[in-house]
């Protein structure tokens, strides 16, 4: 959060975008985008900016109702986004269903609440890059003609990026891909 440009207090007409009640003075980017364009950013006050950040008075959002109308993509994303925390509310949910946004703006709203892939060895523990792991049992290395046998200490490991069920080690002085399922974090 920033201090207001002059671009975006012009499109905003120096009022908050959000509630359309207090004068507009902090620049919000909505996530994950970046400030390289006032197509991601929002104007708010300072009662709104400290709403999101706070997230202690559910009702304060009932302002929502307008500007879920804004015809600007990150007002609606934003907006949505909020709606969204508040969703299991009906007030919120009748804001939500009350008008249809385009996919974008409502994946755009969404990305804030996306949990990452995470990578988890045999019990579950989540695995990094760099990691040293253990084999819980033999495995037989395809291409290399030798197995891995079950205790194979295997040190600073490579997630896979696309699969969060392998990754990369180095047993025997050769590369492997081995299957998450199989190893244990030491």
């Amino acid at each position: 959060m920033s201090s207001i440009s002059e671009k975006l207090k012009q499109r905003c007409d120096g009022t908050c975008e959000l509630c359309s009640s207090e004068p507009a003075s902090i620049e919000y980017v909505v996530s994950p985008k970046d400030n390289s364009s006032i197509e991601n950013e929002v104007a708010l006050c300072a009662t709104c900016a400290g709403e999101i950040e706070s997230k202690n008075n559910p009702g304060h959002w009932q302002c929502l109702a307008g500007s879920i109308w804004n015809t600007e993509p990150s007002v609606q994303a934003l907006t949505y986004r909020i709606l969204y925390g508040y969703r299991d509310q009906e007030w919120a949910s009748d804001i939500m269903s009350s008008v249809e946004l385009p996919e974008n703006v409502v994946n755009w709203a969404l990305t804030a609440f996306e949990v990452k892939e995470i990578h988890r060895d045999a019990n579950g523990t989540p695995l990094e890059n760099g990691d040293t792991v253990v084999l819980t049992q033999v495995l037989n290395v395809k291409g290399a003609n030798f197995m891995a046998p079950k205790g194979t200490i295997v040190r600073k490991i490579r997630l896979v990026p696309d699969n969060t069920e392998q990754i990369e080690g180095k047993v025997n002085d050769a590369t492997i891909v081995i299957l998450t399922k199989y190893v244990r974090k030491n």
